[in-house]
């Protein structure tokens, strides 16, 4: 199974961008896309950032993870 995960682009440097998964930064690859700004929401998959989203979308997505992971946790008890 592959996923990705919305990040917050926090820093660019050429190629690479820092982001921001929920207070862990990675440096990951934006070659693959176009305009990619400070503040946006990107996919990662792979340390490649592999699409653009909405903030919004990207807030929804991050939410539905956390209740997996709770949910998950949940379980193990």
């Amino acid at each position: 199974m592959c996923l990705a995960v919305p990040a917050e682009v926090k820093n660019i440097d050429k190629n690479l961008a820092f982001v921001d998964f929920g207070g862990v930064t990675k440096k990951v690859s934006i070659g693959i896309l176009k305009d990619v700004n400070v503040g946006d929401y990107v996919l990662v998959h792979a340390g490649f950032a592999i699409g653009k989203l909405e903030k919004e979308e990207a807030q929804d997505t991050l939410k539905l993870l956390k209740e997996v992971k709770k949910a998950l946790e949940d379980d193990q008890r």
